[in-house]
């Protein structure tokens, strides 16, 4: 099945010959190398350019594995462009597969790594090189300190509901609920029944995912990674901590005395799912206050089907789904996505008055503009409705406010200008926000 990700083509195709390393970042399995080497690479034929001039190296495969030395990328590419007057293509993919190795010239000293080869090689003028990679600490905050400014990121999601729905087509509200309950997976789609769907994503988890963080991070504890990852599965949408999650691990399998898990491990491990893309933090944000709550946080998984898989199908509770559709197709969309939070002056039941925060699920910050964003699976009351609407007074600004929401089709704008909007609606128009 063709697959149209035009919208990452163009975030590549401006950098092109810019002199810095285009790296291509996120979840294993999302599309990285579909969009390198089939869409890119197609794009590049069209342009004139002869397959000879496109180098690639696939990292993951056994064909490739001596370059995972860094040395034996250097010498091959140098060997195939350099003194040429042709311009070639560099694709080296999950590039955080490479190895370190001894200095030839100074065994004893600081190792050869990917960042030492990728800095030699885009010195090279006829050479244009391009990375994929499934690590965010290696291929976001190191690289950047290593390179200097001196690389580009894009990031690549799996399939918006936008995207999903190009491919497959027909009823629009099916597809939807296919989209929550499946994700956007792209290699699900290719799956024949629902059988093969569920088994493919599960599969990426005990296969690719885990493994992948257990071999890389040197995992001692796989039963505490595993625990960690399925609370967060279970809590999509909700607040929490890693104090939270230790306690509700060590309650749930009755751990106590020396074998406590820690606070300490539980966020390492947090951390280790967020570096290899799985989860995001979204923070929460004091609105008037302008500053940032260190916990509770929320946590959203980098797609929807993933998450229900690990859960084994079960707990489908619409409204969390939904949540964390939206604040993917945010993300997806180049926002800065934070969880707003306001007060209200309320009656305690002393009768004193106190300051009572109000949530809001989303705020949007895309190119200096700021949308406020609720999530709303149905408004079936009017206080319902109020519920909904009364943080929106309370920022005290007069940035745009949405609802989105499950249970309407048409968009309609209320008496105090605040949009309201069916999900399918707003998350198959990319000019709302």
């Amino acid at each position: 099945m063709d697959i149209k990700r035009d919208m990452y083509l163009n975030k590549i195709i401006p950098y092109m010959w810019d002199g810095q390393v285009k790296v291509i970042t996120g979840i294993r399995r999302c599309g990285k190398s579909y969009l390198l080497r089939t869409i890119f690479r197609k794009y590049l034929l069209s342009q004139g350019v002869a397959p000879s001039q496109i180098l690639t190296f696939e990292l993951d495969m056994a064909k490739d594995i001596k370059y995972r030395n860094p040395l034996e990328l250097i010498g091959k590419v140098k060997e195939t462009v350099e003194n040429k007057k042709k311009q070639y293509y560099l694709f080296v993919d999950e590039i955080q597969l490479s190895d370190e190795v001894p200095n030839p010239y100074n065994p004893d000293g600081k190792k050869i790594t990917f960042y030492d080869a990728l800095n030699d090689l885009k010195a090279i003028s006829n050479l244009d090189v391009y990375v994929t990679g499934s690590n965010s600490k290696m291929l976001s905050s190191d690289i950047l300190t290593e390179f200097r400014g001196r690389s580009d990121e894009i990031r690549v999601h799996p399939l918006s509901f936008a995207e999903y729905y190009a491919a497959v087509g027909g009823d629009k509200f099916e597809a939807f609920d296919d989209y929550a309950f499946y994700g956007g997976m792209p290699l699900v789609l290719s799956r024949p029944d629902e059988a093969a769907k569920m088994s493919y994503l599960k599969t990426l988890f005990s296969e690719v995912y885990l493994k992948d963080i257990v071999e890389r991070k040197k995992i001692k504890r796989l039963d505490i990674l595993e625990a960690t990852l399925d609370l967060l599965c279970s809590s999509v949408g909700s607040l929490t901590n890693p104090n939270n999650v230790a306690k509700a691990m060590n309650s749930k399998q009755k751990i106590s005395g020396k074998d406590l898990v820690s606070n300490n491990t539980v966020t390492s491990y947090m951390n280790h799912l967020a570096d290899a893309y799985l989860f995001e933090e979204c923070k929460r944000y004091d609105v008037k206050g302008k500053n940032y709550f260190d916990y509770p946080n929320k946590y959203y998984c980098e797609d929807i089907g993933l998450r229900n898989a690990r859960i084994g199908f079960r707990q489908q509770e619409l409204t969390h789904i939904m949540e964390n559709i939206i604040y993917n197709d945010l993300r997806i969309r180049g926002c800065e996505v934070d969880i707003g939070v306001v007060y209200a002056t309320e009656k305690s039941k002393a009768g004193n008055n106190i300051q009572a925060a109000r949530e809001i699920d989303f705020i949007a910050n895309h190119g200096g503009k700021k949308t406020y964003i609720q999530s709303a699976f149905a408004l079936g009351t009017e206080e319902k409705a109020l519920i909904e609407n009364k943080p929106f007074s309370l920022t005290g600004d007069s940035f745009p406010k949405i609802i989105v929401r499950h249970d309407i089709r048409k968009r309609w704008y209320d008496d105090s200008g605040i949009l309201n909007i069916g999900v399918i609606d707003f998350l198959l128009d990319d000019k709302i926000v």
